[in-house]
């Protein structure tokens, strides 16, 4: 570390340059090359992510369809003037060049409405490409819609379907990642003035965190030309490479400051910074790459794209901390101390210790026990919630009801109940041959005697190669409904394999809403488990040897495995409950996005390793000075207190705006990040952590005589 601090401080301007010209030419080469993403189809799970492919490529002629609902606004009969309004809605929309079909009114059970199914002209685009083109031609369909609402304002006359909900819930999205990032930087920006009270020294982690994000999505680009990625990744990069690009910033800084109120020149702190914090940047930086490299194992290619994205941004804020930081800084100078905040900057880097948290600290370390005991009940009482925990893929019902789109969907499932949900079964030959239609159709047959209901399987389908074919059966009750699971279930265990899965040669699957979001659950739930054990195993690991200490490994994943449980149980009380929908603005769906638990687990614990390395790396420092393991304690935790509580703060505020966005689960991720953030930096690292040390004394840094032979930590 110290190597490359010295060198990057002496070449500093070759270093600035260097760093900005690989961060330029990754973003110019990524956007050049463009980003290849997944398809809807490819983001599923299990068997109905198989069969959601095989559709995707089979190019069944399916143009997506909008629904324009025409309504009286009292409840009465529809009368003329609904029939003049449905008339002026399928002659406004006929002529567009985006409409290929426009289907006659349907009138509603009660008389009260009328439905007009319009057709999208996608060309001969099939599966996902004609979904995405839907979504780009809905525009003028819903233009001409409220134009015909505009002429007959006694009438509710409004339009949904699947093209418009998509683009809806795509504006949404942009909406509330533009609004987190346009608030996060101006936010971050603010806790570091307070932080430093000098505008450059909060200037630096500001900016190392941006040209890290901005070269790790550059990467991302080129990676994704190799294997497709989840659109979602460059907000996922976005969140983490500010979280850690901030904080390893922060680490490095704050030492440097330290070193130079000890009277180091500015070339001697940097390398000093280098042999402490730096080492300690590099550490939390494997850690926080394990971590994510665990949603590697949770069998779902969204997953995969969030651990590539991740990774890279991780790599790219570490080497940008020991290379352009060491330089930045040795290329400011004391003058990094300016421009001085008016007040605060008189009120900040004074001393080394927090007062505060050296209060409590003391106190903790006095009575190690009851510390260690009351900390940890309190985690374990906050953590009881999370056993309740019930898990769904977000539907309609997630969506904000702020959208006229998604108020008219609700309208219309009313006026025009469904039974239930439809399961399609799917079959194809592995070898891609044609498939025998004339059997095919026999074991259909045989399929739909063997229903409950001969009368609600469908047609079977092929598609135009003749190499894939499809069946459609209605369900019963809603998509998330135990009727529902149970009917499909049914079909999977018994009819499905009895009838159609008996074809020589043939594969099938069974796919739909119920489907896809049972599979998706059951996979993240069955991974779950695997993707703990895989992290935790190799953070031990990690931890052993950078520290030559399993007791500090050991402890790092207890602690850190009561936060996120403690986080988990926030989750549930105030997401699975009715009491917070007023104050965070959502309607309870009574479940947690059935992804979020494992993310939730392998960014916190990526996260957490930040704190833990650095205030275990001063308590370190101060005993292999000569300190007293009593006073080490103290004096390495109350050292390391302000950049910690500091990093915390920025992660915290940033996390709370996730918290105001309008999608639930990003509502839901945000509180499960700041609460566990808030926690782990408090109570966890303030409380737990010196509580334990204390308990073991010397025993903290107990390596087994066997590993006795890795080699020994130095700085």
């Amino acid at each position: 570390m110290v190597r490359i601090a010295r060198w990057s401080a002496t070449h500093r301007w070759t270093v600035v340059g260097l760093w900005l010209l690989a961060v330029v030419l990754a973003v110019v080469v990524g956007s050049a090359t463009g980003t290849n993403t997944l398809s809807g189809a490819e983001s599923g799970s299990g068997e109905s992510g198989r069969a959601d492919v095989v559709l995707d490529d089979a190019g069944f002629p399916d143009p997506p369809t909008e629904q324009v609902l025409v309504q009286t606004r009292d409840g009465s009969a529809i009368g003329p003037e609904g029939t003049s309004a449905a008339n002026a809605v399928a002659a406004a929309v006929r002529s567009l060049d985006e409409v290929a079909e426009v289907g006659d009114p349907v009138p509603s059970l009660d008389g009260t409405a009328l439905l007009v199914p319009v057709t999208l002209d996608v060309g001969d685009l099939t599966g996902g490409d004609a979904w995405e083109a839907g979504e780009d031609a809905v525009g003028p369909v819903l233009d001409a819609v409220a134009g015909v609402q505009a002429d007959h304002p006694d009438l509710w006359v409004t339009e949904s379907g699947g093209s418009s909900i998509g683009s809806v819930v795509g504006e949404q999205l942009d909406d509330d990642f533009q609004r987190a990032e346009f608030l996060s930087l101006p936010v971050t920006l603010a806790v570091l003035l307070v932080a430093f009270g000098a505008l450059l020294a909060a200037g630096v982690p500001l900016l190392l965190g941006i040209t890290a994000v901005g070269g790790a999505l550059g990467l991302v680009s080129l990676v994704s030309q190799l294997r497709p990625i989840d659109e979602s990744t460059s907000s996922v990069v976005l969140l983490i490479g500010m979280a850690v690009g901030v904080d390893y910033a922060l680490f490095y800084v704050r030492r440097v400051r330290e070193e130079r109120r000890h009277g180091a020149g500015t070339g001697l702190a940097v390398e000093l910074a280098a042999a402490t914090s730096g080492r300690a940047v590099l550490t939390s930086g494997i850690a926080v790459a394990v971590a994510m490299s665990g949603m590697y194992l949770a069998g779902n290619a969204v997953f995969t794209s969030f651990a590539t994205g991740t990774i890279l941004v991780v790599a790219v804020s570490v080497i940008g901390s020991l290379t352009v930081l060491p330089a930045t800084l040795a290329l400011l100078g004391r003058g990094i101390e300016r421009p001085r905040v008016p007040l605060i900057g008189r009120l900040v880097g004074r001393t080394d210790d927090s007062r505060v948290w050296g209060a409590v600290v003391r106190r903790v370390v006095a009575r190690p026990g009851i510390s260690l005991a009351v900390g940890a009940g309190v985690l374990l009482a906050v953590a009881v919630p999370a056993i309740g925990m019930k898990t769904a893929m977000p539907g309609i019902d997630a969506l904000s009801r702020d959208s006229e789109v998604v108020r008219a969907y609700d309208a219309i499932a009313v006026a025009y109940p469904q039974e239930g949900t439809t399961d399609e079964v799917v079959l194809w030959r592995a070898d891609g041959d044609e498939l025998d239609a004339p059997a095919v159709r026999a074991a259909v047959a045989e399929l739909t005697a063997a229903l409950p209901d001969p009368t609600a399987a469908g047609e079977v389908e092929f598609n135009p190669a003749g190499t894939v074919a499809r069946v459609s059966i209605a369900g019963a009750g809603e998509a998330d409904s135990a009727d529902a699971v149970a009917g499909l279930e049914r079909l999977r265990e018994d009819l499905v394999p009895g009838t159609v899965g008996d074809l020589p040669g043939v594969t099938t699957a069974v796919t739909g809403d119920t489907a896809g979001s049972l599979d998706f659950g059951s996979t993240m739930s069955d991974r779950l488990p695997v993707v703990i054990g895989f992290v935790l195993a190799l953070t031990i690991v990690v931890l052993t040897v950078a520290f030559r200490s399993l007791a500090v490994a050991l402890i790092a994943a207890v602690l850190t495995l009561l936060s996120v449980g403690a986080a988990y149980g926030v989750l549930v009380l105030v997401f699975q409950s009715t009491w917070a929908e007023g104050l965070l603005g959502f309607t309870s769906t009574g479940s947690i996005v059935s992804w979020l638990p494992l993310f939730l687990f392998v960014v916190l614990f990526g996260l957490s390793m930040d704190y833990h390395v650095f205030v275990v790396s001063r308590v370190r420092e101060a005993a292999q000075a000569g300190i007293p393991m009593q006073q080490a304690i103290t004096t390495g935790v109350t050292r390391s207190a302000g950049v910690v509580t500091s990093a915390a703060v920025v992660m915290v505020a940033v996390f709370s705006i996730f918290a105001t966005l309008s999608m639930l689960e990003f509502k839901q991720l945000g509180v499960g990040l700041a609460v566990a953030v808030l926690i782990d930096a408090t109570l966890v690292r303030g409380v737990l952590l010196p509580a334990t040390m204390a308990l073991l004394g010397e025993r903290t840094w107990w390596l087994p005589r066997w590993l006795h032979r890795l080699p020994a930590a130095s700085h």
